[in-house]
């Protein structure tokens, strides 16, 4: 007589999957609501309960090195909707490299701003300097 082999014993759930974030709390603060790990704002009250990722994708990552080339020109009228700083002081790795690369992005042009006004202002000085001397006969 053939006896069933038994059957293997049933592997134990992993833990990785519902381990809850280190920074998200097991229950919200304002209303104690049970919470999972991968909400960032409470069902039951709508209480942020920790700030949600950054997007990284190649089109944001171009808007804000865009952005960060042109702001100096702007002078600085967009600085408080610049992302840069955001970006730079995220923990996500990736968005804290597009952080770094905004802020790097910005001081060059920064720097070119200035230096294309010193010589634009150099060009408008030496031009006016040259008509008052043809204006006096010099």
């Amino acid at each position: 007589m053939d006896m069933p082999s038994p059957s293997p014993a049933p592997a134990a759930p992993s833990t990785a999957a519902v381990t809850p974030a280190a920074d998200a709390p097991s229950t919200c603060a304002v209303c104690h609501q049970p919470l999972l790990p991968t909400y960032y704002f409470c069902p039951n009250c709508g209480a942020k309960v920790r700030e949600a990722p950054l997007p990284t994708t190649a089109l944001t990552e171009l808007w804000i090195y865009v952005f960060s080339a042109i702001l100096p020109p702007l002078c600085f009228i967009f600085v408080s909707r610049w992302p840069g700083v955001k970006y730079f002081k995220s923990k996500d790795p990736k968005a804290h490299r597009i952080g770094i690369i905004a802020w790097v992005t910005i001081l060059l042009s920064t720097l070119a701003t200035i230096w294309l006004a010193v010589i634009f202002t150099q060009m408008a000085v030496q031009s006016s300097i040259q008509s008052i001397n043809a204006d006096m006969g010099l």
